[in-house]
């Protein structure tokens, strides 16, 4: 009988000890999981609950660092770029220079008729009358400043909107129509959606040009385009809007207005890079199009969602 007692306490005993081993293996895996191999649902039901309630349509494409599709919503939907594009402009731009085509110094003459008074342009406020400009000043004009005039000048100068989007198409990137300046773009409120990209190709030329793995730009072109994307002083409520004071943001911006008859909003858009404290980073692409909100719910929509972003990346690491 004592020892039938003492054989089942052993075995109970170590039938114990295994579970406990077993769950201490499992916390023990469990902490060293990747991050791809998290669950984005928590993300992504985050993301629905800000969009929901909204009377817009949003899309969205979020990464990692590794490239992965992290999550994506109307991921594939074609979104109207507005000033967006002008990141591709200055990405056309710098391919141009390094094949020696032109020079980041090399002079523009920016005549008063340029100047045309119904686009954005802090360059014809700091030169009413017209100036000599470097290429390299007109694309920090163009995507740091989002200025309209200097990304019309930098388009003269490649020949037109389809040539640079013939430069994406060559090198191998879909979904992405460039067919109009700002010009024209601003002249007739249909016109804008000629100019069109989804959130998951934004995403795509956001992580190869950073990467730069195929050496789409020279390492020149690469950290000039890269330095006056982190200077954009655009869209501050946006993706940068509710993240950290001190968190460095590379991004683009656009913007189509509200139309004066319908109230609807036509893009409130940001593209980035988000650096992260452990010296990561993730891609964002948000587009928020045929909006009823106001300007500001707009831009809050695009910061929630970078903002949940980060708490993901954040918390994840």
């Amino acid at each position: 009988m004592l020892n039938r007692l003492t054989s089942n306490l052993i075995t109970f005993i170590l039938s114990i000890m295994k579970k406990c081993i077993l769950c201490a293996v499992c916390l023990v895996f469990a902490a060293y999981l990747p991050l791809g191999a998290q669950s984005t649902h928590d993300l992504r039901e985050s993301i629905n609950q800000i969009i929901s309630s909204k009377n817009a349509l949003t899309g969205v494409a979020i990464a990692g660092h590794d490239g992965k599709d992290t999550l994506s919503l109307n991921g594939n939907l074609q979104f109207p770029m507005q000033s967006v594009f002008k990141f591709h402009i200055a990405l056309a731009m710098m391919a141009e220079i390094d094949k020696g085509n032109f020079s980041p110094e090399q002079k523009v003459r920016i005549k008063k008729d340029d100047l045309l008074p119904g686009l954005y342009s802090p360059l014809r406020d700091k030169h009413p009358e017209g100036a000599n400009l470097t290429i390299a000043e007109l694309s920090k004009y163009a995507v740091a400043l989002s200025d309209n005039v200097a990304s019309d000048a930098l388009l003269r100068l490649l020949g037109g909107p389809l040539r640079v989007e013939c430069f994406f198409a060559d090198n191998g990137f879909a979904d992405i129509s460039i067919k109009i300046n700002e010009e024209e773009m601003q002249s007739n409120w249909d016109l804008q959606f000629k100019n069109w990209t989804t959130p998951m190709a934004s995403n795509q030329i956001l992580r190869a040009f950073f990467e730069n793995t195929d050496h789409l730009l020279s390492q020149a072109s690469h950290e000039f385009i890269w330095r006056i994307m982190g200077e954009t002083i655009t869209g501050r409520n946006r993706i940068r809007g509710k993240l950290p004071h001190s968190t460095d943001v590379a991004h683009k911006t656009g913007w189509s207005g509200t139309h004066k008859t319908s109230g609807i909003t036509a893009a409130v858009n940001n593209i980035g890079i988000v650096f992260l404290p452990d010296d990561s980073h993730f891609y964002i692409s948000v587009f928020v199009t045929d909006s009823k909100e106001d300007f500001q719910t707009n831009e809050q929509i695009i910061a929630d969602i970078a903002k949940a972003a980060w708490d993901y990346f954040t918390q994840s690491e």
